[in-house]
């Protein structure tokens, strides 16, 4: 591989880290009942590591009626 060239990822395990980056950013909130902070949180994290990776597409993202998001 030369230095111009990016490594071979894997998309399943860049979409495993960015829910984990979510989780652990959210989890900083449990507990203060703050849960807009924690969503805030998590989706700022997702949005930063999906960023990273290079694919092409669109991200569809929604909560559903529990929060009437």
């Amino acid at each position: 591989m030369t230095p111009t060239e990016r490594p071979d990822r894997n998309l399943a395990i860049e979409l495993v880290r960015t829910t984990e980056a979510a989780a652990l950013a959210a989890a900083r909130w449990q507990g203060r009942g703050a849960k807009e902070d924690g969503d805030q949180a998590a989706v700022d994290a997702m949005r930063q590591v999906l960023a990273t990776v290079d694919m092409d597409g669109t991200v569809i993202i929604g909560e559903g009626e529990k929060d009437e998001a």
